[in-house]
């Protein structure tokens, strides 16, 4: 047995966000008021119920704001507007007051890397011309070669192709993801003095946090270098380079200065205003450095979504990810899904194999200290859609690189027969993207009070992780404990209170004894002697008090 790591300090309603369960929603994805086949901040607000049940403590919705919907809403034309598609600002007004009457919390997506082009900041540039003031709040730059028809370096779109569009009157300007996202320039003292605006526009609405988009993109290193690669040249993305190394574009020292900037505003509301960090680093260590009392809350820790089916890589993952969270002061943030990654069903090998891998992997998750998010979707055991017609998919990397993040963004079903299996009002049969037929069987209703369904699995998983005081946030950290290969066991205690999560990821059943009663399994445990038996790619809780 190992010392266990990872205390966690005592935590208060300032520290919800310490032990919280946040549930992604997908807002073009999640439900339909309108009918007219897009999600919207209405349909958000007549599901509130179902997540209050589900038993998550905050909501974290992708990009409402105005937007010409190139990148799902991630190319921001007005950040204080709620865009038309998903409703209005009394919408959002409405949806958040009935959110914390029943004790949700609400986090919105902040995307401060990049505007639209459509932003009017951005038409403003683009009319103004070469050394404007204007073109400063960007990254313009002459390009090479004799006439300046070369990009100025060799960056390249993180969905694909090179990251520099060249306009009308011969410069070129940064965009790290689509032509229609150019890249602010945040040394420009505007830039910052704005979403300093903005977080508090919408810390005055009451949202209780943000997911910062790209956290580790907004500063670029001086003289704009190149990085020495490309896919032209050596059949390798520089996007390939993300959490493995170093870019010129990317986690850049200069950019905790924002964050550090940030923190006072976020600690000047009441009732523990928070922001998360989509940031990829090059080691545990500087990925570390975005959170702390003086910068972000927390950051996302991709590698245990990254983790492979095997007990070694799980255990790496978790204790690497413990220690930094020590050395920082702040809870590791655990995700197994998300919009922009394939679906873990999928992942872990699809069909029977991966659900059953996905609901272990969901109790290893909702075990483990800190925060966990949940993707819309992952409660009810949804795959991957594979098959997508390629007409129908809107992802822009999809034109460019022919990949698609569209088959994990498929409306989530919640009853009836037929699809898109009760998104919309009743009656309603549109959908922005088709649900495959199997999914009826996966639907909201399907498994509601249905033993052994996934979402009633979440559901017990939730309530014991609210009430056991072994999981609770004021609780230690882990505790692993010596098994046979192949079997994750760790324990979490407070006072006499223990519980005891074993994953199997052997290959083979094993028997397992003397660690106390199961109180939950993602399969069917069955008894044998003093024991149980712990089924291939499954997980239990054993508690002892």
């Amino acid at each position: 047995m190992t010392a266990a790591t990872n205390p966690t300090p005592q935590t208060s309603d300032d520290d919800w966000w310490r032990s919280a369960v946040v549930y992604q929603v997908y807002v073009r994805s999640f439900a339909d008021a309108n009918g007219d086949g897009v999600g919207d901040l209405q349909g958000i607000r007549q599901r509130l119920p179902y997540l209050r049940d589900l038993g998550v403590d905050a909501l974290w919705l992708t990009p409402f704001y105005t937007s010409p919907q190139v990148d799902a809403g991630y190319d921001v034309a007005d950040y204080r507007d709620v865009d038309p598609l998903f409703g209005s600002l009394p919408d959002f007004d409405a949806m958040i007051t009935d959110a914390h009457a029943l004790g949700l919390r609400i986090i919105v997506d902040l995307v401060p890397n990049h505007t639209s082009s459509r932003h009017p900041w951005f038409t403003a540039a683009l009319a103004a011309g070469p050394g404007s003031a204007e073109r400063e709040r960007y990254l313009f730059a002459e390009g090479k070669g004799e006439s300046g028809e070369l990009p100025p370096n060799d960056w390249e779109s993180i969905f694909g192709g090179p990251a520099w569009t060249r306009v009308a009157d011969g410069q070129w300007y940064l965009h790290l993801f689509d032509p229609a996202q150019p890249d602010l320039n945040w040394r420009h003292p505007e830039v910052r003095a704005e979403f300093e605006d903005v977080l508090r526009f919408w810390l005055d609405r009451g949202v209780d946090g943000f997911r910062i988009d790209v956290a580790h993109g907004m500063i670029k290193a001086e003289g704009l270098p190149d990085v020495g690669f490309s896919s032209t040249t050596t059949g390798q993305r520089q996007s390939e380079l993300l959490g493995k190394g170093r870019l010129p574009y990317f986690d850049q020292d200069e950019v905790h200065d924002i964050y550090r900037a940030w923190r006072p505003i976020l600690d000047s509301y009441p009732g523990g205003r928070m922001a998360v960090a989509e940031a990829w680093a090059e080691t545990p260590q500087r990925l570390a450095r975005y959170i702390g009392p003086d910068e972000l809350h927390q950051a996302f820790s991709f590698d245990f979504l990254d983790a492979t089916w095997s007990a070694d890589s799980f255990r790496k993952v978790i204790d690497t990810a413990l220690a930094e969270s020590t050395i920082v002061g702040a809870p590791t943030t655990w995700v197994l899904s998300n919009h922009d990654r394939q679906r873990h069903v999928t992942r872990y090998g699809d069909g029977e194999v991966g659900l059953r891998r996905a609901r272990a992997a969901a109790l290893l998750m909702l075990a483990l200290p800190g925060c966990a998010y949940v993707y819309q979707g992952e409660e009810l055991g949804l795959p991957e859609v594979l098959d997508l017609p390629d007409e129908l998919r809107q992802d822009p990397a999809f034109l460019r690189t022919g990949e698609s993040r569209d088959g994990c963004r498929v409306p989530i079903p919640w009853s009836g027969e037929l699809a898109p299996y009760g998104f919309g009002p009743e009656g309603g049969e549109l959908s922005w993207l088709p649900a495959p037929a199997t999914w009826r069987a996966l639907s909201v209703a399907a498994q509601t009070g249905v033993p052994g369904s996934t979402l009633e699995l979440y559901r017990a998983a939730l309530r014991i992780r609210h009430a056991h005081p072994a999981l609770a946030g004021t609780t230690g950290g882990v505790t692993w404990l010596e098994s046979e290969p192949g079997l994750l066991a760790f324990r979490r205690a407070a006072g006499d209170a223990e519980l005891t999560c074993l994953v199997n990821l052997s290959g083979a059943e094993v028997t397992i004894d003397g660690y106390g009663q199961p109180i939950v399994a993602s399969a069917d445990l069955t008894e044998q002697g003093a024991g149980h038996v712990l089924p291939v790619d499954a997980a239990a809780w054993f508690e002892r008090r």
